[in-house]
C-alpha cells in the first residue's frame, strides 16, 4: 500500500489559505463587504435599467 503524501496536502492547505486571504483583502480594497452588497444601492438602480433596456432619461420621455 502506498504511502500518504503529507507534503502535498500541507502544500494544498497552504495554497487555499492563501487564495482566502487574497479574496478577502481584494474585498476590502473594492470597500464593499458582502453584506452590503447584498442590500447595496446600486443593485436595484441596475435591475431597473436591465428591465427597460433604456437609461433612466429617455424613459422618462
Amino acid at each position: 500500500m502506498a504511502t500518504p503524501n503529507y507534503s502535498y496536502e500541507k502544500r494544498q492547505k497552504e495554497l487555499a489559505k492563501k487564495r482566502k486571504k487574497e479574496e478577502k483583502l481584494k474585498r476590502k480594497a473594492e470597500g464593499k463587504p458582502d453584506d452590503v452588497a447584498d442590500e447595496g444601492g446600486q443593485t436595484p438602480d441596475t435591475q431597473a435599467d436591465g428591465q427597460t433596456g433604456l437609461p433612466p432619461a429617455e424613459s422618462s420621455t
